[in-house]
């Protein structure tokens, strides 16, 4: 399949010249033309922030939600209609700052949706604050002083909740994040993909460069299933490790595990709502006089 399947014309692309946005989306069109999914049977889902525009600039179907909220909305188109590719992709900021909730509790949820983070390092949109993931030291406009609190660290914590699928890739390494982005595709379940991502406007230290000299993969033998090495990797410092960090493959989905298509496999989106059943269901709430 030809990446011009999601292509669109004359669109008038808000990222600066040389931001590490441009290469993620072009190796996202890449995955999902590797994987033949068509635009018809594709959701991109975001929030806001400039990585959270990536969904403007496809051919497809996609919601825009509220900042902080792309993965409530995600979880629920996979729910209504599980037959689709949904992918739920944003920014550190959107993804792990305002929507730090709803990260947490989508993986502990596990619906069957892909969740790619643009990690930059910063706040872009909003002109250069500290993102959640901004490194100690780092200074903006606004902290000055340089960040002094702890970066988070969205691996760890999808980790220690045993997320199905865990990695980290490289914008400027596109052949091993396409291959990344695939396999989180694959999995069944939730998939985290977080991205380090250059901002050239707003984030002068965490550059390409920098990048480049502070990364390294994990070696070919690490065991994705050892939870306790791929934890280990995940707070590694001196060298911030890119690959699969974490698989499990046993996991139920949320989609299995609420139990609406034991039974009956047609789509939540295709069953007419029976009021009757609505009512009496409604009744059985009310307190008696």
């Amino acid at each position: 399949m030809d990446t011009q399947i999601f292509g669109m014309a004359n669109l008038d692309i808000a990222w600066c010249p040389g931001c590490g946005n441009y290469p993620i989306l072009k190796i996202l069109k890449q995955a999902l033309a590797e994987l033949e999914i068509e635009p018809t049977n594709l959701v991109l889902v975001s929030g806001i922030g400039q990585a959270a525009k990536t969904p403007h600039y496809f051919k497809t179907n996609l919601f825009d939600g509220l900042h902080g909220r792309a993965l409530p909305a995600a979880t629920a188109i996979k729910v209504a209609n599980p037959a689709l590719t949904v992918i739920a992709e944003s920014g550190d900021g959107d993804m792990y700052g305002e929507g730090g909730n709803h990260f947490i509790h989508t993986i502990r949820r596990n619906p069957d949706i892909t969740n790619i983070v643009h990690n930059n390092m910063v706040y872009g949109l909003t002109k250069g604050q500290a993102s959640p993931t901004s490194q100690i030291g780092f200074k903006t406009p606004v902290q000055v002083g340089g960040v002094f609190l702890e970066p988070f660290n969205p691996l760890a914590v999808a980790i220690a909740l045993d997320a199905g699928f865990v990695a980290r890739g490289f914008a400027g390494d596109a052949e091993q994040t396409k291959e990344i982005i695939k396999k989180a595709i694959k999995h069944k379940g939730y998939a985290l993909v977080d991205i380090f991502q250059p901002c050239v406007s707003f984030n002068k230290f965490n550059t390409y460069e920098w990048f480049k000299k502070h990364t390294c993969y994990l070696e070919d033998s690490h065991d994705h299933s050892n939870r306790n090495e791929a934890f280990k990797q995940a707070t590694e410092k001196e060298k911030l490790p890119l690959g699969i960090f974490y698989t499990n493959l046993d996991k139920k989905t949320f989609e299995e595990n609420i139990g609406i298509y034991q039974e009956n496999q047609q789509p939540l989106y295709e069953r007419k709502l029976n009021f009757g059943k609505l009512h009496n269901l409604i009744e059985t709430f009310k307190i008696a006089d």
